[in-house]
């Protein structure tokens, strides 16, 4: 079994490393095929081993002692439970669709192969930082998916936009690393292991210890936890550092997909969930990472209202959903956030295809008001993309209902600090999330085409290659909810892997609510109750206006517009973070390098130590070559001066 849970990343290192470095002797044919069949394989294998572990059977083990220092070893090894498997199978599966959909997508890029290189590598970057069982790994995979991004967001680096926009996710990211590094550290001071088992079996006994700081005394474990959320913060693009998940648009529509799906901005949701042993016993970093995440959650989804280009539609939908996430790990639902995790990675990777599918059809067209008409020209694309928007608005019975009304279910019953005022943000996040995805589909596909007349003669459905994943992704976003809730609920899906004190178990609350109901009882049950909630009707009315606004009435949200002008401003200027960042941290930063290099290295190193060393001794060079004349009598004339001022010191002794 231990080769196994080995062949599962390698399998994606291997496929990756072929089409990288052989790209050119294989073709584009080899590359795709090659990539393709090692993430089938690693799907195949992850379900075998999700369905063992679904068994019973978990497994903690260390592969190769990498180093020791200091009597601690650093080491690769596998954790192996109900929260990795559950994992392996999302990451898996929507990277397989992507990799299929690339075929179609990247069909004329001059970088295919190189295309396929990084995906394969980002998917075993991300496999590796899920399996781990310890935080020398679990860094390796955080800071791999970060390359992978980098790489990914500017593919196309001829584009002086891409570029700008890998740089800002590359920096912002290093934000988030710092703050990680530290709490791992922490971490390893605090301990002395970096291994998850020690760690979280020691964490009850630490949950007193303290430290001195500037602000006072700090519990250790809470230094910890908000060290380690700064990371998450990066990573999952939560306020304020979450301005690099945007401009990620400027990568190819498959990466969009991959990195807002299943892989780079889930990994801190993962990581905070894996962490529960340590979170738990910390009430003040819960409730930061609660009010950190209904925050996003609101203010995220309002700025995607007036977005216009499809894809960043979507992007600020999955700022606002990771803010779901985090709320839900902030009210100790961590079962339910993994599980909105796992329903958004389909309805999201199917929204982000679709859209690429309209994109593909429109000649790389992505602003929605030059859209509009599709509906028959694309009628898969379109059937798709109603199912994804339905999930994301929360709609019984697709799956982001089940996931997203448990959340906000769980956050209703948390006593953490900050919990009323999340429980009120993501609520109204519901009918915001309603109106702009349906925003979408209706400038999208309803109404009259606006697209240029030299291409609506040639309007039509994408080929196989790439409404095929759209298929795929479409089922488990119908299906997943409903199949996976009972156990979420009742605890069974993920065991002893994620740990919750009793007094903060509002997921036991939840399934009070459904006591003695079981498979289709208990789904009948859910959705009636979410029928007669505020969630559903919110939902319901979020679409009926969009609907009025881009089919009924279609000049009232120009009217809307200009009368709430400076509200516009704001939301279309993302609340000014772009502009406080590159004015005074971008901006800043280079004056300040350039001050530094003017005065300190030019003119301090260069131009006085260096450089005036050197004048100063060919001044004084240039002196004394003024007394060497070559001229006896001179030198003569020399040694009586300095004899005479010789005697004169020693009579003055």
């Amino acid at each position: 079994m231990n080769s196994t849970y080995l062949a599962i990343p390698l399998v994606c290192l291997a496929a990756s490393i072929v089409a990288g470095l052989f790209g050119k002797v294989i073709g584009r044919r080899g590359a795709h095929t090659i990539t393709i069949a090692g993430v089938a394989v690693a799907l195949a294998l992850s379900v075998w081993v999700y369905a063992d572990v679904r068994s019973g059977n978990t497994a903690n083990v260390t592969v190769y002692t990498w180093g020791i220092s200091g009597g601690i070893p650093f080491q690769i090894g596998f954790l192996i439970d109900q929260l990795s498997a559950t994992m392996m199978v999302i990451v898996t599966f929507v990277s397989l669709m992507v990799h299929v959909y690339t075929i179609g997508y990247m069909a004329e890029d001059p970088g295919y192969q190189r295309f396929f290189c990084y995906i394969s590598l980002f998917t075993f970057s991300m496999l590796m930082l899920v399996m781990s069982n310890n935080f020398l790994q679990l860094f390796f995979g955080w800071e791999a998916v970060g390359l992978m991004s980098y790489l990914l967001i500017g593919f196309w680096f001829e584009r002086e936009t891409a570029i700008f926009a890998n740089m800002k996710a590359f920096l912002v990211n290093r934000i988030g690393d710092f703050g990680f590094l530290l709490g791992i550290a922490a971490v390893l001071y605090l301990f002395g292991s970096l291994d998850y088992t020690a760690v979280f079996n020691s964490a009850e006994s630490a949950r007193d210890a303290t430290v001195m700081s500037p602000f006072g005394e700090w519990h250790w474990l809470t230094v910890i936890c908000l060290l380690l959320f700064v990371g998450a913060m990066g990573k999952s693009a939560q306020v304020p550092l979450h301005v690099w998940l945007p401009d990620s648009m400027e990568g190819p529509t498959p990466i969009s997909a991959l990195i807002h799906a299943a892989t780079m901005v889930t990994a801190g949701i993962f990581m905070v969930a894996r962490m529960s042993p340590i979170f738990e016993f910390s009430e003040t970093a819960l409730s930061v990472v609660l009010i950190i995440g209904a925050t996003t959650a609101i203010f995220m989804a309002l700025v995607g209202l007036v977005q216009n280009d499809i894809k960043r539609v979507v992007a600020y939908s999955t700022l606002s959903q990771l803010g779901y996430m985090t709320a839900a790990l902030g009210a100790s639902a961590y079962e339910i956030a993994i599980f909105h995790l796992g329903t958004h990675a389909f309805f999201k990777a199917l929204l982000f295809l679709a859209a690429g599918s309209v994109i593909i059809s429109l000649h790389h067209e992505q602003d929605m008001r030059k859209m509009g008409g599709l509906r028959t020209i694309m009628p898969v694309t379109y059937l798709t993309c109603l199912i994804g928007s339905l999930a994301l608005a929360g709609i019984p019975p697709f799956a982001g209902f089940f996931s997203k009304d448990a959340i906000i279910e769980a956050i209703r019953h948390s006593e953490a600090v900050g919990a009323h005022y999340a429980y009120y943000a993501v609520l109204a996040g519901v009918f915001v999330t309603a109106f702009y995805s349906f925003r979408l589909l209706f400038m999208t596909f309803h109404g009259k085409n606006h697209s240029k007349r030299s291409l609506k003669r040639h309007l039509q459905e994408s080929p196989g290659v790439v409404t095929t994943p759209l298929v795929c992704l479409a089922v488990p976003s119908v299906i997943a909810g409903f199949w996976f809730f009972g156990a979420v609920l009742n605890g069974e899906f993920f065991g002893s892997s994620i740990f919750v004190l009793d007094q903060h178990d509002v997921t036991r609350e939840l399934a009070a609510g459904y006591q003695g109901k079981t498979g289709i009882d208990l789904v009948f049950s859910a959705i009636l109750h979410g029928v007669v909630t505020p969630p559903f009707w919110l939902a319901v009315t979020g679409i009926f206006l969009a609907w009025y606004c881009y089919c009924k009435n279609t000049e009232l949200p120009g009217k809307i517009a200009r009368t709430f002008l400076p509200l516009y401003r704001i939301l279309d200027n993302k609340y000014g973070f772009d502009i406080l960042y590159q004015s005074v941290f971008a901006r800043a930063t280079v004056l300040l390098g350039r001050g530094l290099y003017k005065n300190a290295d030019a003119g301090l190193i260069d131009g006085f130590l260096i450089n005036g060393t050197a004048n100063g001794i060919a001044a004084f060079s240039t002196i004394l070559r003024q007394v060497q004349t070559g001229f006896t009598y001179h030198y003569a004339f020399a040694m009586i001066i300095g004899l005479f001022m010789l005697i004169l010191f020693f009579v003055w002794l």
